[in-house]
């Protein structure tokens, strides 16, 4: 429990501002460097199908799509989704937390405690701030640390980025198949147009696969993604 409530501070005062994002391009993130190193252990060769485009160059119903698919409150929180990360660890105090009000701490507790022993069960819901935090500066690898030093990371990115950075950079580098990375390469790669040309159901369908990109996408093995697709379509006409 110390090291989860210690991890993000020590990553706060280590790790390198990104404030250059504000206009470079990222280059290999982790997240590829990370599937470059998996595909060599198991003696393959991973070749990354990756172009960059403008948030401007991309349809507006594969943002909207992505937005209702992974994190719909995006625009109105700082990073974190509370709200969210409270419901998934069963947090039980008041909305307004306060350190000096001693029921919200016993349930912050207790909300950690649930975390810790239900680690395999809690799907995260991390916002697209910490996803990118995740395919920037970590790896796919599950553990509560690595989660805990997803929020100052996701906080340093909202401190310096416009919410429409975040959501440019996180689209040219979300992971959408096996050694495909950002939409632009997706839409070529699965529908052969590029990503400004994407219909409303290939959008919905490459917001569908951002869950599980290697096990579940446009060109393999579909069923899950046409699944959450057609979720994804019913939240987008309401």
């Amino acid at each position: 429990m110390l090291l989860v409530l210690v991890a993000p501070v020590l990553l706060l005062l280590s790790q390198p501002s990104p404030w250059v994002l504000r206009w470079a391009r990222p280059g290999s993130t982790s997240f590829m460097l990370y599937r470059k190193r998996e595909a060599r252990r198991a003696g393959e060769a991973l070749e990354v199908e990756h172009t960059w485009v403008p948030l401007e160059a991309v349809a507006p119903a594969l943002v909207r799509a992505v937005l209702v698919a992974e994190d719909d409150r995006f625009r109105t929180h700082r990073g974190v989704d509370w709200k969210a990360m409270g419901e998934e660890v069963r947090y039980r105090g008041d909305n307004s937390f306060s350190w000096s009000d001693a029921v919200d701490r016993t349930a912050l507790m207790a909300a950690i405690r649930y975390g810790i022993e239900n680690r395999d069960k809690i799907r995260g819901r991390s916002t697209i701030t910490q996803q990118l935090a995740r395919n920037l500066f970590f790896t796919p690898e599950r553990s509560l640390v690595r989660k805990a030093m997803e929020l100052p990371a996701a906080w340093q990115l909202e401190f310096w980025l416009s919410k429409d950075r975040i959501l440019e950079i996180y689209l040219n580098s979300a992971e959408l198949g096996t050694g495909v990375f950002g939409v632009e390469a997706a839409a070529q790669h699965y529908f052969g147009v590029s990503a400004a040309k994407l219909t409303r159901v290939q959008a919905a369908s490459l917001a569908a696969t951002l869950p599980h990109p290697r096990t579940s996408n446009p060109g393999y093995r579909p069923a899950r993604m046409e699944a959450r697709r057609a979720q994804i379509l019913g939240r987008m006409g309401r």
